[in-house]
């Protein structure tokens, strides 16, 4: 069994002539079934091809005058073309059509004589080959669409992991951030349940005060001892007081759920996977978003310095846009030893929105500036980064049609400036806008 994509798939079993054979009896025969695929015939000579003779040939022979009585007795050989196509069986399609293409001559009148170790095998067609070639293309078409979806599908898979790594480096910070509030939110809830009981209290002596003054049968000792109890409530309780610390409570536990309520909505933002359509955002808003993830690792140690200009909405996929953002955060936040700054710029271009983090830490070299894209690529500890942080960054930017630069000089600092195209930018003021902002 030879493999399918030799060229012996196309072979047609033409039985072949002889060199002493007339053209008469080619003739004849070229006109019987059988032939009717070829354009031309094989001459073979104890199994081995020696030539071919096409019907054009032929043809042209018979049309001159008397052409027939002339040439018609006379053997093959003497017509014959020597220097024929022929192509071993188990050549590969596309080697084949190849080697005709280079050696065909025009206008096409013959076809190829397929042998295997030199003896005859049979005649392929042209016309078939290209067919198969074609079939082969759409096979092959097809074969790199599904490699293509499934190249797609394994880079989103990899965009989600290398986030997911990313919020599980932060899961600590997250949840400290989240038990901070959660835990004052709480003590107001303590106070607010103890001021509900002594609120109780109060209006409980109020209501035997009152059943004392009502009552038919009462007398002036119950009176007085339910004004003896309010009196010794009011002097623990001040009920206006009371009232104006219930709402400073109410008003703390509701920024309190305020605060959870955002942390979640962020971690739900930047951890969903985004194969939803894009959408419309600010850019800014990504900004504030990653500031909020990453607020543990940047808190007590670094300040954050915002420079925000005013941006027209961006059509991007926000979640992608804050992943690239927080990487940029967190790697300045590691790239600072004891504290320093983080400069947050963003400013409208030429076409684009654009956003500069640049931070106060250790810079880097020139050596690993330039493979800080690279896949796998890291200057940290093993088991404290992917080493596709940056890589994956660098492939949404490209993807939204933007670009990432970055500057770096150690022991002064880098600067990432990250570009995204935004057609509703006006030119005159993002010109000067970027002339201001660089």
């Amino acid at each position: 069994m030879h493999a399918a994509s030799a060229i012996d798939t196309l072979t047609l079993a033409i039985p072949p002539f002889r060199p002493l054979d007339s053209l008469d009896h080619v003739a004849d025969h070229l006109l019987q079934a059988g032939y009717e695929p070829v354009l031309s015939v094989p001459i073979v000579d104890a199994e081995r091809p020696v030539g071919m003779i096409s019907r054009h040939q032929l043809h042209a022979l018979f049309m001159k005058k008397f052409g027939r009585e002339l040439y018609g007795k006379r053997p093959v050989a003497d017509f014959m073309i020597r220097d024929f196509l022929s192509i071993e069986a188990d050549t590969p399609l596309a080697q084949a059509a190849q080697y005709l293409t280079r050696h065909m001559r025009q206008p096409v009148s013959e076809d190829f004589v397929i042998t295997r170790e030199g003896l005859y095998q049979g005649v392929g067609a042209v016309l078939s080959l290209l067919g198969a070639m074609e079939r082969q293309a759409v096979q092959h078409s097809a074969q790199l669409g599904h490699a293509y979806r499934e190249l797609k599908a394994s880079q989103a898979q990899l965009i989600q992991s290398e986030k997911m790594a990313s919020l599980g480096q932060m899961v600590a910070g997250v949840a400290h951030e989240i038990n901070t509030p959660l835990g004052y939110v709480r003590n107001n809830v303590e106070m607010v349940g103890e001021f509900t009981s002594q609120t109780a209290r109060l209006l409980h002596a109020y209501r035997e005060l009152s059943r004392a003054l009502l009552a038919a049968d009462g007398d002036a000792a119950q009176v007085t001892a339910a004004l003896d109890s309010i009196e010794a409530l009011e002097a623990l309780i001040d009920p206006e007081l009371l009232q104006a610390d219930q709402s400073t409570l109410l008003t703390d536990t509701l920024y309190g759920l305020n605060q959870i309520s955002e942390l979640v909505s962020g971690l739900k933002d930047f951890s969903r996977l985004d194969q939803a359509p894009t959408d419309n955002v600010s850019l800014n808003d990504c900004v504030e978003s990653a500031l909020l993830i990453a607020r543990n690792s940047l808190k007590n140690k670094v300040e954050v310095i915002r420079q925000l200009g005013d941006l027209p909405p961006l059509r991007c996929a926000p979640s992608q846009i804050n992943q690239v953002l927080l990487n940029l955060l967190t790697n300045a936040a590691q790239a600072i030893a004891d504290r320093g700054r983080i400069l947050i710029r963003t400013w409208a271009g030429e076409g684009n929105v654009c956003i500069s983090v640049q931070d106060t830490g250790k810079g880097m070299p020139p050596e690993v500036l330039k493979k800080i894209f690279d896949p796998f690529f890291t200057t940290k500890p093993v088991g404290e980064g992917t080493g596709l942080g940056l890589s994956i960054a660098y492939k949404i930017v490209e993807q939204h049609g933007g670009r990432i630069r970055v500057a770096s000089q150690p022991g002064r600092g880098t600067r990432f400036v990250v570009e995204l195209p935004c057609p509703t930018v006006t030119t005159p003021a993002a010109v000067s806008a970027r002339l201001l902002q660089a």
